[in-house]
């Protein structure tokens, strides 16, 4: 999928946005209903992630990627992931857009991404004490509460929770700062 850069989209306003959520976790289906009850100045689209109607409507998303985080699609092409996702939405809501400000500095994006990791945390102690649900973690089929690894370097381990270890730092040769 091209990038907001590639299409100039950066420049262009916001008008709607659509919110992709696991239908499956119960956490999001509770984020799904609160968030259709705010007052929006921008309206927001509620759509299941992975379903026939968002990869109808988004062809070129990565719609299992969508599954592992949260993902709000602009309608001039703008995608949004993780902590930004959590903050475009709220910056959609008529009540929480002064907080949406706060949130994009960077002091605040570092508690954006930790409410987002805590928010991970606790819908995947969901999945490993049952959830019913058909998702799909990135490590193919259902995850099982081993520990779980993106390809951006963060690591979810059940007894030990999230940990960050940068991309090509495993053996911990990893330049200080």
């Amino acid at each position: 999928m091209p990038t907001t850069e590639d299409r100039g989209a950066a420049r262009v306003p916001v008008r709607r946005l659509t919110v992709l959520y696991d239908a499956e976790c119960s956490l999001c289906a509770f984020l799904r209903d609160w968030l259709a009850r705010q007052p929006q100045l921008v309206p927001l689209e509620l759509v299941p992630a992975g379903s026939e109607e968002a990869r109808r409507r988004f062809p070129g998303l990565d719609h299992r990627a969508t599954l592992d985080e949260v993902t709000v699609v602009g309608d001039a092409g703008q995608v949004y992931r993780d902590s930004a996702a959590w903050v475009v939405t709220l910056w959609a809501l008529r009540e929480h857009r002064p907080l949406a400000h706060r949130l994009s500095t960077p002091a605040g994006v570092r508690l954006a991404r930790g409410a987002v990791l805590a928010a991970a945390k606790w819908r995947g102690a969901q999945w490993n004490t049952g959830n019913k649900g058909d998702g799909q973690w990135s490590g193919g089929g259902r995850w099982g509460g081993a520990v779980y690894r993106r390809a951006d370097g963060w690591t979810y381990d059940p007894a030990l929770g999230w940990s960050y270890n940068p991309p090509g730092c495993g053996s911990g040769a990893c330049p200080t700062r």
